[in-house]
């Protein structure tokens, strides 16, 4: 699964990596990105352009009665993804990428949990593969947008630390997810494979991360 990560690049850097016009944002570095926040995603408009939206992380589908179904939908299973009733409209339709530059994962240790932050060699940006979602409140009609990041199977790096891990795109890879004239299941299912893991790195982090309101750089140093 993907229940925290880190996203400490700055909107400038972003925008030119991921070609999407600076939005007027205020854009925080993030050391402990967790589940119901508000998170950077890039979408696909209608015209095919790309912009950035936030969007609450817990997708919630349209035909929801309330949101609080948004809590158990953080992750999506990639395997099943195009299949499951929550998930496959926006798969077919309302794909994202979530930005990051780091996620992290606990390692089970002589009965001990360690947790580490694990990304891109260099820890460049990167983008997980993401669906939204968008929700009409009826009683309000206060309109929640909102997504869940895919898993998969894990690669050599990850498999001693968990046996999912989250679908980070290649960047050749990023224009096919986004593409909403693209609906074959079967080619957007070939992009829901682990990256490579000799382009990954991992080290431990301190127990600070466990706690949500710990959103510091002392999270992501090395111990």
């Amino acid at each position: 699964m993907c229940g925290r990560y880190t996203l400490i690049a700055d909107l400038g850097e972003l925008a030119e990596r991921f070609q999407f016009p600076v939005p007027d944002l205020d854009l925080r570095p993030r050391y402990n990105v967790s589940p119901s926040q508000d998170v950077l995603a890039v979408v696909s408009t209608s015209s095919g352009e790309r912009e950035a939206a936030v969007l609450h992380w817990g997708l919630v589908p349209f035909w929801a009665k309330d949101s609080k179904v948004g809590y158990r939908m953080i992750n999506a299973v990639g395997e099943t993804v195009a299949d499951k009733p929550a998930f496959k409209n926006a798969f077919r339709r309302r794909r994202c990428l979530v930005l990051a530059d780091g996620f992290y994962e606990w390692r089970k240790e002589a009965g001990s949990k360690v947790p580490m932050r694990i990304g891109v060699r260099g820890w460049e940006p990167f983008a997980f593969a993401g669906l939204w979602e968008s929700w009409t409140n009826k009683e309000t009609g206060e309109v929640l947008r909102s997504c869940t990041i895919i898993t998969c199977p894990p690669n050599e790096l990850m498999a001693p630390i968990h046996n999912r891990m989250p679908v980070i795109l290649p960047e050749g890879a990023e224009t096919t997810w986004l593409n909403p004239a693209i609906e074959d299941s079967a080619v957007l299912k070939d992009l829901l494979v682990p990256f490579p893991s000799d382009r990954m790195e991992a080290y431990p982090v301190s127990t600070l991360v466990n706690s949500l309101r710990n959103d510091t750089p002392l999270v992501i140093q090395p111990v």
